[in-house]
């Protein structure tokens, strides 16, 4: 039985759309969040490639908002983890996990770099902060067994054109995990939209493939 995970960073308004999709799916799924970045008020804006404009969720709407799924640390502020000094990166991750424990008064067991980079000083950072997985944005499937939790690459973005062919590999290997990524705010049509509520369904369709909690996988490794 193939186990399905998967994961959605940075607290974005298009989650709520995201998280009507999951749960007609019955899917679970880990949020990746940056307490430091959601004001009282929707903002820290951007254009996503001009194609449309992102903003966060508030920061009292977060607990409501992801209900019943996984939380794990972004980090505070989403910097750049090999752009600013070891020590302001172990502050950003402490702190991080921290703020988001007494937010939403579950244990935080996962972590996701910014911008997928890392090195061993950072990634010993997450372990000593007391995550049990650092999740990057490289590519290797299948994602298990992997050289180091704190450095994890996932099985695909779930744009992947080879999508469906790294979800078959993943079936054929001994770990029987597949592991996918991304940001809601990257579903910019009403034909994006359809065709991820369509994967989900394909997903789901499978008998032989259920959903898991990342932080389940992790544990029973």
């Amino acid at each position: 039985m193939l186990r399905v995970v998967q994961c959605w960073d940075d607290g974005v308004e298009d989650d709520l759309r995201l998280i009507e999709i999951l749960r007609r799916h019955r899917a679970t799924a880990t949020f990746n969040l940056n307490p430091g970045l959601h004001d009282a008020t929707r903002g820290h804006g951007w254009s996503f490639r001009g194609l449309k404009q992102v903003r966060r969720l508030a920061r009292d709407e977060l607990v409501s908002a992801y209900a019943g799924f996984t939380i794990a640390n972004h980090t505070v502020t989403h910097p750049r983890p090999l752009d600013i000094p070891l020590e302001q990166w172990r502050r950003e991750v402490e702190d991080g996990r921290k703020q988001l424990q007494d937010l939403f008064g579950q244990p935080i067991l996962g972590f996701a770099y910014p911008f997928g980079t890392n090195d061993e000083a950072t990634a010993d950072v997450v372990r000593a902060a007391g995550h049990i997985y650092g999740r990057t944005t490289g590519k290797a499937t299948p994602c298990l067994p992997a050289a180091d939790l704190a450095r994890w690459a996932p099985d695909c973005h779930f744009l992947a054109p080879d999508f469906w062919e790294r979800l078959a590999a993943a079936k054929a290997s001994p770990a029987g995990v597949f592991y996918f990524w991304g940001h809601s705010y990257e579903l910019v049509t009403e034909e994006d939209w359809a065709a991820f509520d369509a994967k989900l369904a394909r997903l789901a369709a499978d008998p032989d493939m259920r959903w898991a909690e990342l932080t389940d996988v992790v544990s029973g490794l």
